[in-house]
């Protein structure tokens, strides 16, 4: 590989970024595993051990029965290296993520494309939409933004905020407007417009399901008198310095807003990256995008072989 080649050194510095970010996840998971098993035999109860640190870095009950049982196999009585530990945790965790690392397509059958996003407030939801916008952008795509999360008057500023940065357009409406006439005027403005993306921020309230619910839904039947096919991405941004309680958030907004494809942000705050394994083990949903850090550069498209190996300390 030549490393002048721009598209080769981009590769890099997301690895470089990625493996950083994912440093305290992998500093738990690998540092403990390889501790483990130095200078011991394998046997029964090193498997127990390995599986529990396993179960404690976030990767789910069933992921890390599986990964344990694949570093066990062939291997009783025999002594195991920290390096072959990782490699086959990396293997393991790439064969539960492979399926669900799709990237998010905006189809140019429909215009604009409607993604309505969604998640808890304080995820990074706003400022995933403003780095998405950039992207897009970037990619030649006229963008609009609707600030949606009607009740924060901050959120609706980060939109406008990240409107002027992104050279996208913006509609956004005083706090306390109704949302679904909000993302009714941004359909109907944007189909107008002849803009391409238009990406729709939500409320993020969990402790009020049933009025989440309620706006949710009247906020896609708005927009279906406009485009009977919109929105065509529901995606779900979670935080993953939150741990366990990503999988709850997943199963609500699953139910809530038909999510279709999900976002994980703030790995590089956390030692619990290891909950987009139990995540995708879970429930398969498409992952699309991952965050490291607060740059724009900082939100790539999910690969799971980079993950996988960013995860158990292992080189590109």
């Amino acid at each position: 590989m030549n490393d002048s080649d721009p598209h080769v050194s981009d590769k890099r510095s997301w690895w470089q970024r990625l493996s950083g970010g994912l440093a305290r996840s992998s500093a738990a998971l690998g540092s403990a595993i390889s501790d483990l098993v130095v200078k011991r035999r394998l046997d029964g109860a090193m498997v127990e051990e390995i599986e529990d640190v396993l179960i404690r870095a976030d990767l789910g009950v069933e992921p890390a029965g599986k990964i344990a049982a694949a570093i066990a196999e062939g291997r009783y009585d025999k002594t195991i290296s920290g390096p072959e530990v990782k490699a086959i945790v990396a293997a393991e965790i790439e064969k539960v993520l492979a399926p669900v690392a799709r990237p998010l397509t905006i189809g140019a059958a429909a215009k604009p494309f409607v993604i309505l996003v969604v998640g808890v407030n304080g995820s990074g939801k706003t400022t995933t939409i403003g780095k998405l916008a950039a992207k897009f952008r970037a990619a030649g795509q006229e963008v609009m933004l609707a600030a949606g999360d009607t009740f924060r008057a901050a959120a609706i500023e980060q939109i406008k905020i990240w409107g002027e940065r992104s050279r996208a357009a913006v509609i956004a409406r005083a706090p306390g407007s109704d949302a679904a006439s909000l993302a009714f005027e941004a359909l109907a403005a944007a189909r107008q417009q002849g803009v391409d993306v238009l990406l729709v921020d939500t409320a993020g309230r969990l402790q009020n399901k049933a009025a989440l619910m309620d706006e949710l839904d009247k906020m896609v039947r708005v927009m279906n008198k406009v485009d009977p096919a919109a929105p065509h991405a529901v995606l779900l941004v979670l935080d993953a310095t939150v741990g366990q309680n990503a999988l709850s958030q997943v199963e609500v907004f699953r139910n809530i807003a038909g999510v279709t494809g999900l976002a994980m942000t703030k790995l590089d705050g956390t030692a619990r990256g290891g909950i987009l394994v139990a995540i995708a083990a879970r429930f398969g949903l498409p992952v699309h995008f991952i965050g490291v850090g607060e740059g724009i550069e900082d939100l790539e498209p999910f690969s799971a072989r980079d993950f996988a190996r960013a995860i158990a300390g292992l080189d590109a």
